[in-house]
């Protein structure tokens, strides 16, 4: 009988240990230059730097995945800690999440515009796309491209009519959406990409254009792309929480002072094959913008609301984001 009740007490304790472990932190990252942040992060180990400062060596695992829904997935299966994903599927999670995950946002990637581009030399807007065209996107009604092309679905149509062209959307990885838009001839005329493919698409397909930006949509600079993670990991993790949104601040703060060390980390992170220029050319643009802090968020969560995406209604953006003092001032 003691030996059962010390086998017991030993197992419960090795279960309490392994619920407070601190040092591992698993993120799911995507395609594009959004995930910079992230891309600087683990080449300059920036999570690891933070960690022993605290007293902990992080183990970091970095795994990519396409679309917000098999980010989603993932997350909940507890597959990985933090996820990386577009507003739309932060805001379906967090609603879905309330009472039990209670998953919320840990930080931005900053803000970026997202582009609608065509090869289809008839399509100037969005009503000018037919049954005969295919737009890729990343996840098919769930990713915030599929969010903010039923914005503008809702404005040039009317709320009740959001999910119109949801029938001729097809999830597509971006790069696969790019040689599509780039090589022509294929059911995929059209493409809401994020850089650098939506440049890569207007450089070497002459017929390529513009025909939404997410940004006049959206009223403004907004940050499309946010990291999220699950309550139980942020409590049972302080330590490893905090080093990772100190090593995305100071990510932040390299890409913003130094564009071409930027761009020789993504092109080395991700060896890719991407023009050095056309990357420079992107991060310098006056509309890209490197922040932590998310920016105008809230419009698209309050969309998906009225429309009857998700059942809660977020009133700030502090409804569906985590409390933290390196992520503030935002909108």
């Amino acid at each position: 009988m003691n030996r059962i009740r010390i086998a017991a007490g030993a197992i419960a304790l090795a279960l309490a240990a392994n619920a407070q472990a601190e040092g591992r932190i698993r993120i799911a990252e995507q395609y594009g230059v959004v995930y910079l942040l992230l891309n600087i992060a683990q080449e300059q180990k920036l999570i690891e730097k933070y960690g022993k400062q605290a007293g902990v060596d992080i183990k970091v695992e970095w795994t990519q995945l396409s679309g917000g829904a098999a980010i989603n997935d993932a997350l909940l299966s507890g597959a990985i800690d933090i996820g990386s994903a577009g507003v739309g599927p932060l805001i379906t999670l967090w609603d879905r999440t309330k009472g039990r995950h209670n998953v919320r946002g840990v930080a931005a990637l900053g803000s970026f515009p997202y582009y609608l581009v065509t090869n289809n030399p008839k399509v100037k807007t969005i009503a000018d796309f037919t049954d005969k065209d295919r737009i890729g996107l990343p996840a098919v009604g769930v990713s915030v491209q599929a969010r903010i092309l039923q914005m503008a679905v809702a404005k040039q149509w009317g709320d009740d009519q959001f999910a119109r062209l949801d029938k001729i959307t097809q999830t597509l990885p971006h790069p696969d959406a790019t040689n599509a838009i780039i090589a022509g001839g294929t059911e995929i005329t059209g493409h809401f990409a994020t850089p650098p493919f939506q440049e890569q698409e207007l450089a070497q397909n002459p017929n390529a254009h513009v025909v939404l930006k997410s940004y006049d949509v959206q009223g403004g600079p907004s940050s499309s792309t946010l990291l999220y993670a699950t309550e139980k990991y942020r409590s049972e993790n302080p330590k490893t929480y905090r080093a990772f949104v100190q090593a995305l601040a100071e990510a932040a703060d390299f890409a913003t002072k130094n564009p071409e060390g930027a761009a020789d980390v993504y092109l080395k992170v991700n060896k890719s094959k991407v023009d050095r220029a056309l990357l420079l050319k992107i991060f310098r643009n006056p509309e890209v913008q490197f922040r932590i802090a998310p920016q105008n968020t809230l419009g698209l969560a309050q969309f998906m609301h009225k429309v009857g995406a998700v059942k809660t209604r977020a009133t700030n953006w502090r409804d569906y984001f985590f409390d933290d003092a390196l992520v503030k001032e935002g909108s």
